[in-house]
This record gives C-alpha cells, structure tokens and sequence, in this order.
C-alpha cells in the first residue's frame, strides 16, 4: 500500500522507523514546500517521490497519507487529502476544534476512507493493563497526569527568533503540543470532564508556556499540567484507596509502576522504544484499512475518543484564555 507523509521533521522519521513494524506499507512519497528540504529527506529515508504541491499529491497513486505538519494546517491538508479518496492519520492535535474534526469524519466516512489521530496511548498494548491496575488499587479519588518537556526550539525563541512550536498562528503552544498527551488518558479512563477550569502562562509571542487544568469526572478531581520551557522529572500518578500506578511517560505510556498501600508493588512495563511505539500507530492504521469488518469497534472508540478529547481541548483553551490567531480558540 502506497503511503506518503507530509513534513519532514523528527516526527515523521519517528513515523518512518515505525513502519519496519508495519512492513505492508511502501514509503512513496514526502510533501514538503522546500523541494531542497524535500530532496534530502527522500535521499535519507529511501523515498522515491518528491512532491511540493498538494495537489499534486493529491492527484498521485499514493492511497494513504501520514500528515506531521503544524496544527493549524491539518485541517485543509487532511480535507484535501480525504477528497482526494486517501486515507488519512493525523499527528495530534488532529484538528483545531472538535466541529472541524467532525467535518472530516464526514467526508472520511462518505468516501469510505479511514481517518484517525496518530497518538501512541490509544495505540499501546500497555493500556489494558493499565486499566487492569486501576481494579487493583480501588475508587480512584484523584489523578494527576504531567507531560512537561523542554523544547529544543526554546533557545532559539530566546534569541528572537519564532519557531512554529511557539507561534500561535500554528495553533500550537504547550496544550496543543504536549497536554494532549494528559488529555488522552484522563478522558479514556475516566470519562469526559463534568467542569473544566485552567490557567496558562504565556510567552511574549502569544503560545502557553505552560498549561495547568483541573477537571472534575466521574467524582474524581484530575489535575493535568503541560510546559515547553521547563523538564518535569516527576511524572504522573494515579491515586486508589487501597494503592497508587505511578507513570514515568505519559506520552509514551512506559515505565508503569503498581504501588499499594501494604507496601508491596510490582513493575506493569518499563521503557520501549520509539519506533516500537510509532509502529503500533502504523500497524492499527494499517489493519483498519484493510480488516474494516474485524476492526469495526476500535475504529468506532478512536473516532469517539479523539472527538471527546477534542471537545475537551476546546474547554480548557476557553478556560485558560488560550487564543490562535484568526479567531480559533
């Protein structure tokens, strides 16, 4: 199956290295604007086709389409791709707001094409039996979920310069980028928010520095905090009454440790690799293009899923007075 990826930043060679774990897809082509940018990525990672056009790639033989651009640019690359009759995975956040997210599940499912979020925890084999841990350590009154991590383009925005990551006319910034990652798991294990409150701190630019949220489901209070200028060393925890999961990466979901309250505890899974983790993404997506029958209700809980996080992302960014340039908030 003919796959072609747009962008060519680290993540898409993450994406990349995954694909060994998905072997039934061909690398095709890679979209950039630059075509010098174009020509070495192709050059590095074996691709044959270069294209700087969308519609070009939209008129190409390639049949899916893995799409690492910035935020804001997700929704009419995707649109684009999906009219086109490409399936399509996006990086996170899919979209912007929840009524463009569903805007595309509509064309998505009108042209029978499959549309999902690239998001390692729905993808990991380690969430049942974080779910199984939840059994073991009782009603869980309170969560706290932290993906803190700082940025490689921070120094550069300290200089002057304004990279995307940090430029809000990208609808990128701290949640965007990073508490997503939080965002996933609480809404997955816990059910979408009662009440939402949140506050940032903002760069001069206009991104959020850092993010912190409180929400309120199923009578049990999470906290949630995300930051691109600072490195968390801490990471995330989930309280029961009768024990605790400690979480060393939220994001990649590794390094999950049981700890009840007798003192006892057990290992749930260390660290895995990268592109282990970006290869369930594209294994999934692969078998939900080809097994639709056999992949029905997965299919159904990622597109419900990724909308309830989306609605909730959009929650927090009201609460929080976060604003992306052209009046999306």
């Amino acid at each position: 199956m003919k796959l072609a990826v747009i962008g060519t930043g680290w993540i898409v060679k993450s994406f990349i290295d995954g694909l060994k774990f998905a072997p039934d897809f061909e690398l095709f082509a890679v979209y950039s604007r630059s075509r010098e940018r174009g020509e070495k990525f192709a050059k590095e990672n074996g691709i044959s086709k270069v294209y700087t056009s969308l519609d070009e790639l939209a008129a190409s033989p390639a049949e899916c389409v893995y799409i690492a651009s910035p935020n804001a640019l997700h929704y009419t690359q995707s649109k684009k791709m999906l009219e086109s009759g490409k399936h399509v995975i996006c990086e996170k956040s899919i979209t912007v707001t929840p009524d463009e997210f569903s805007e595309l599940c509509e064309i998505a499912d009108g042209n029978k094409l499959i549309y999902i979020e690239a998001i390692m925890y729905m993808h990991s084999p380690v969430r049942a039996a974080l779910r199984e841990a939840l059994g073991d350590i009782g009603k869980v009154w309170t969560a706290h979920f932290d993906f803190s991590q700082y940025s490689s383009k921070y120094p550069a925005y300290l200089r002057g310069e304004l990279p995307n990551i940090f430029n809000p006319t990208m609808a990128t910034g701290s949640l965007m980028d990073l508490g997503i990652y939080c965002v996933y798991p609480a809404i997955d294990l816990f059910g979408e928010p009662k009440t939402v409150s949140a506050v940032s701190a903002f760069l001069e630019s206009g991104a959020d520095a850092a993010t912190a949220v409180s929400m309120l489901s199923k009578n049990t209070a999470i906290t949630m905090t995300s930051c691109k200028t600072g490195q968390d060393h801490a990471g995330s925890q989930i309280i029961g009454e009768r024990g605790s999961i400690k979480i060393g990466s939220i994001s990649k979901l590794t390094d999950i440790e049981l700890v009840m309250n007798d003192g006892t505890s057990r290992i749930i899974c260390g660290d895995t690799p990268k592109d282990e983790l970006m290869g369930n993404e594209a294994r999934a997506f692969y078998k939900l293009i080809t097994e639709p029958e056999n992949n029905r209700e997965k299919y159904r809980e990622l597109r419900e899923t990724a909308l309830s996080v989306s609605r909730t992302m959009q929650r927090i960014r009201e609460s929080a007075g976060i604003k992306f340039d052209g009046g999306i908030s």
